[in-house]
């Protein structure tokens, strides 16, 4: 995994122009035109010494930075030299605008392909690290989809031990508050996840955003808890914040005064169970909790949605154990993490974290941080730029900085345990 990336895109282009000698940092000294650019960081020239060079613009009115432009022609008066491009910009470059200007040679353009391909090269030797922890086993389900965000796995692990308390089980119905008659709940003893029952929310075509339920609970103190956790389903696509959990130490009135008002996350896939955790806003002030509402936050039309297992956890003393590699496979065209038999009963009922790798992000803006090693990069895309030259003495140096980026791919860290999603 890399642990020297920390470069962006201009930082890579920027290391591999000084380091084949073809960029210079220039600043503009006075306001140039959408085909000029002023500057006295060029004072020791003459005319047309700087025709054909590429400019590329890193600051200095909106719409510019990153542009390349190439110089048709320059002139110098008192020092200043104006400097012609074409195309056109979109705005002039201001005083203080800066660029970096590039030999002819060195199309800017062309340096960022090397980039690219030199992140291309090693892709599949190299991953930017990745866990999740949104997926949760349940002792019957064998088959959980892989996160876009992972191309390898290497590791699958079971949280075994956290600090919790149990908010609802919703295994009774919420009646404290009087529900509207287009909004109301039900148990179901079927449809669950955790306990004899589900909470079942039957939101009829009647219903009105704010529409809400709650319900009393036994006092507890949730000041040592960080997240609330739980699962949630619905027959219609929810966006974060559709609903909303509030909790307090009076009565919930879902009107902005409850002590917590948590944006339930979204839920992409309809009649489908999703597991939940949300982050405390003001655990401190969460002491005497007593009271648990659920509000419909935007107008869903007509569906029913369905809460289970609402707890409090404190996610700092979560403890962690691999579930073993021979009780878990990848089927790459689902893209779906597969337990066993086995698998399943030795998973249970607990939280699953995934632990990989994503490809390493393809740099397309000067703002794109690199995710392999920094030094590798620079010393490949230097070498790729100077390998078409012509001058014998470049072609030695390309060969010289292909070798050093090899030096430095070595030094990547061997996946271990890998298994690859696609």
């Amino acid at each position: 995994m890399p642990i020297t990336a920390t470069k962006t895109r201009e930082d890579i282009r920027l290391s591999v122009g000084r380091l084949i000698g073809a960029v210079k940092l220039i600043e503009a000294d006075a306001s140039g035109s959408t085909t000029t650019f002023l500057t006295d960081d060029l004072a020791i020239a003459a005319a047309d010494d700087f025709n054909g060079k590429w400019l590329i613009f890193t600051s200095g009115q909106a719409n510019i930075d990153g542009s390349i432009r190439q110089v048709t022609d320059s002139s110098v008066s008192s020092n200043r030299v104006t400097l012609t491009f074409y195309p056109a910009l979109s705005n002039a470059p201001n005083d203080g605008a800066t660029a970096e200007m590039w030999d002819q040679t060195f199309d800017p353009a062309h340096v960022h392909s090397y980039i690219q391909q030199s992140i291309l090269d090693v892709s599949g030797r190299v991953f930017d690290p990745t866990e999740d922890i949104s997926l949760h086993t349940d002792s019957s389900t064998a088959r959980f989809d892989i996160p876009t965000t992972f191309e390898m796995l290497n590791a699958v692990q079971l949280r075994t031990y956290i600090q919790s308390i149990q908010v609802h089980d919703c295994d009774s119905e919420f009646d404290e508050t009087s529900a509207d008659s287009d909004f109301v709940d039900s148990l179901d003893d079927e449809d669950k996840k955790q306990g004899s029952y589900s909470l079942k929310i039957t939101s009829l075509a009647g219903n009105s955003a704010g529409d809400f339920l709650t319900d009393s609970i036994s006092s507890v103190d949730l000041s040592k808890y960080t997240h609330i956790e739980g699962w949630v389903k619905s027959t219609v696509t929810l966006s974060a914040a559709d609903y909303k959990i509030h909790l307090d130490s009076g009565t919930v009135l879902a009107d902005g005064s409850d002590l917590e008002s948590l944006d339930v996350p979204a839920v992409a896939s309809t009649d489908t169970w999703t597991f939940f955790r949300i982050a405390l806003s003001s655990p401190e002030a969460d002491t005497a909790i007593i009271s648990i509402g659920i509000e419909m936050d935007q107008d869903k039309a007509a569906h029913v949605v369905w809460f289970d297992d609402i707890r409090a956890v404190n996610n700092d003393t979560a403890q962690w154990e691999d579930l073993s590699r021979h009780l878990w496979h990848i089927d790459k065209e689902a893209r779906d993490l597969i337990l066993t038999n086995d698998g399943v009963c030795a998973s249970g009922y607990y939280l699953m974290k995934l632990k990989g790798g994503d490809l390493p992000l393809l740099l397309d803006s000067d703002t794109d941080t690199n995710e392999v090693p920094d030094s590798y990069l620079i010393y490949r895309a230097a070498g790729l730029a100077l390998l078409p030259q012509i001058d014998e003495r470049d072609r030695q140096r390309a060969q010289i900085y292909l070798g050093l980026a090899e030096r430095e791919a070595q030094k990547m860290p061997m996946l271990v345990n890998a298994r690859f999603v696609t």
